[in-house]
C-alpha cells in the first residue's frame, strides 16, 4: 500500500550459518523444507533473496508507554514476501536483524544471538500451548560483530505471521490525516483476516474491525494470564490485528504467581506488570478505536458512542475467556455461579505464599490422580491450603468426571520457559554451544507429557536468580 512502506534490501551478512530451521513450520506452509534447509544460510541471511522476493520495510506509529509517536516502522526489520500454505492461508515471512532501514532512527538494524534465540524459543512455545503467535522458520548467526552491552555475535531471525498489521499501522495513517489510506488498510484487513462471527455485518466495516480485534485481543491476552506469561512491551506498535503474540523482546514467564512481576530493564514504572496486561490491552484498542473513529460514522457523537461500546466490551469478553481458561485448568466442564470466586482464591492463596504457578497448577491435576503430596509441598505451612482444596473438591464431586486428571494434564503444562533455564540456553548459545538451546526447545515444542530425561527444566528459577534477573529488548 503506498506511503506505508519503504524498499529495504538486507545488509549483506558476514558467513552466515544455519543454526535453527523448523521444519515442522516449513512444511506446514507448503515450502521446500529440504531445499530451505540446504541453502537457507544464505536465504535466512538476506544475502540472496527468495524467488520473487522484493523486500520492504512497513512504517507505523505507536503509543510507547504511553506516549506517542507518529513515526516508527520496522527499524531491523525486512519484509520478503508472501506465502499461501496448502489451506488458503496467507502469511508473511520477514527477517528480523537484517540490518539498517529507512526506519532505523540512528539504529545499526542488527540483532544478536541471544534475543534472536529467545524468540525462536518463546514463539515455539506459545505455539506448543496453542497461544496464537508468530513464529521463527530459522535462526542464522554470523560472523559479523554487534554491540550491545558487550560484543556479541550477530545472528538474524526468519520470521512468520498472519499478518504485520498493527495498531499502529492504523494509528500511522490517521495522524497524517489520510482517511483514504485508513479506509484502504479497513478493506485490506477484511480481506486478510476476516471478522468475528459475532459482529454486526449491518454495521460500518470499522466498526466491525475494531469489534472483532477487541475480541481477539480479549482471547490472546486470556491465554496470556492462564499461563503466566509476560510480554513486557505492550505498545500499540506490538499489538496486532490478527490477535497473533508479537515482538518477543523482554518477555518472561512469571514463577512464582506474583501480579506485580515486571523482569523488563525497560518497564521501569510497571507499566506492563503482569497483571496490568489486561487493562493494557484495553487501553491498546481504545487507541485503535480514535484511530478508525471517523470510519465509524459521519455522526461524531453516535461514532463515540459506538466505538465506546466496543471497547468497553474488552473487559468483559476478557473476564469470560479468562475464566473459561481457568475452568479448564481446574478440570470443571460445567458453569455454576461461584466459580469466579473459587478460582480468585486459588490465584490469590498462590501469590500470598509465592508458589510457582505452573507447578501449582500441575500439582493440582495430580490431586485427581490419588497424589495431593506434590501440591501440598509446595507450601512452607501444608495447612494453608486445605480449606481451598476442600472447596475446590467439593465443586468437583458436583460433577463426577472420571478423566479430570487426566484432562487438566492436558491443558496445565508441565515444561514453560522458564527463565534461569533460558537464559543458561541463550548464554551456551552465545558461546557457541547450541544444545542446551535445541534441548530446551524440544521440551517446549511438547509441554504437557513427562519427559523423565529433560525433569531438570521442570525446576523453578533459583530465587536469588529472579531477585536480579531482567529481560531486555535486543535493539
Amino acid at each position: 500500500m503506498s506511503g506505508l512502506y519503504a524498499d529495504a534490501v538486507p545488509t549483506a551478512a558476514q558467513r552466515p550459518r544455519l543454526v535453527a530451521f523448523n521444519g515442522a513450520l516449513a512444511d506446514s506452509l507448503g515450502l521446500d523444507g529440504a531445499g530451505l534447509r540446504a541453502h537457507g544460510a544464505e536465504y535466512f541471511s538476506g544475502n540472496e533473496l527468495l524467488p520473487g522476493s522484493q523486500p520492504i520495510a512497513q512504517a507505523y506509529a505507536g503509543h510507547q508507554f504511553g506516549s506517542f509517536n507518529p513515526g516508527l516502522g520496522d527499524g531491523r526489520a525486512v519484509l520478503l514476501g508472501e506465502v499461501v500454505d496448502p489451506l488458503g492461508h496467507r502469511f508473511d515471512i520477514g527477517l528480523k536483524g537484517s540490518g539498517r532501514t529507512p526506519f532505523s532512527r540512528g539504529g545499526d538494524g542488527r540483532a544478536t544471538i541471544a534475543p534472536v534465540l529467545r524468540e525462536y524459543l518463546m514463539g515455539e512455545a506459545m505455539h506448543s500451548l496453542g497461544i496464537p503467535t508468530t513464529r521463527a522458520l530459522a535462526a542464522v548467526v554470523t560472523t559479523d560483530v554487534v554491540m550491545r552491552r558487550r560484543p556479541e555475535p550477530g545472528a538474524i531471525l526468519t520470521r512468520v505471521a498472519a499478518s504485520h498489521l498493527r495498531v499502529g499501522t492504523f494509528q500511522y495513517f490517521a495522524a497524517r490525516q489520510q482517511p483514504e489510506q485508513v479506509t484502504r488498510l479497513i478493506e485490506y484487513a477484511f480481506t486478510r483476516h476476516g471478522v468475528e462471527s459475532t459482529t454486526d455485518a449491518a454495521q460500518p466495516p470499522a466498526l466491525q474491525l475494531l469489534q472483532s480485534v477487541v475480541a481477539r485481543q480479549a482471547r490472546l491476552v486470556a491465554q496470556w494470564m492462564a499461563v503466566g506469561f509476560i510480554h513486557g512491551v505492550m505498545n500499540t506498535d506490538n499489538c496486532t490485528i490478527s490477535g497473533e503474540t508479537i515482538d518477543y523482546g523482554p518477555c518472561a514467564f512469571v514463577e512464582p504467581y506474583d501480579l506485580n512481576a515486571v523482569y523488563s530493564s525497560i518497564d521501569e514504572g510497571g507499566r506492563y506488570a503482569f497483571g496490568n496486561q489486561s487493562g493494557i490491552a484495553g487501553w491498546n484498542m481504545a487507541r485503535l478505536a480514535e484511530a478508525l473513529l471517523p470510519h465509524i460514522g459521519e455522526d461524531t457523537d453516535a461514532a463515540v458512542a459506538l466505538a465506546t461500546a466496543a471497547v468497553e466490551g474488552f473487559r468483559p469478553a476478557f473476564e469470560q475467556a479468562y475464566l473459561g481458561q481457568l475452568r479448564r485448568k481446574l478440570g470443571l466442564i460445567t458453569s455454576v455461579e461461584g466459580d469466579q470466586g473459587l478460582a480468585d482464591d486459588w490465584l490469590s492463596l498462590l501469590g500470598a505464599h509465592r508458589v510457582d504457578l505452573t507447578l501449582a497448577w500441575r500439582s493440582l491435576g495430580d490431586v485427581h490422580e490419588g497424589d495431593p503430596s506434590a501440591l501440598r509441598g509446595l507450601f512452607a505451612d501444608q495447612a494453608v491450603a486445605e480449606p481451598w482444596l476442600n472447596r475446590y473438591l467439593a465443586r468437583c464431586a458436583s460433577e463426577p468426571r472420571l478423566d479430570r486428571g487426566a484432562a487438566m494434564q492436558q491443558v496445565n503444562p508441565l515444561f514453560v520457559a522458564r527463565n534461569e533455564h533460558v537464559e543458561t540456553a541463550l548464554d551456551a548459545a552465545v558461546e557457541g554451544d547450541y544444545a542446551p538451546f535445541e534441548r530446551l526447545l524440544a521440551a517446549l515444542s511438547s509441554p504437557y507429557g513427562r519427559r523423565p530425561a529433560d525433569a531438570d527444566l521442570t525446576v523453578p528459577s533459583q530465587p536469588r536468580f529472579l531477585q536480579t534477573f531482567r529481560t531486555f529488548c535486543g535493539t
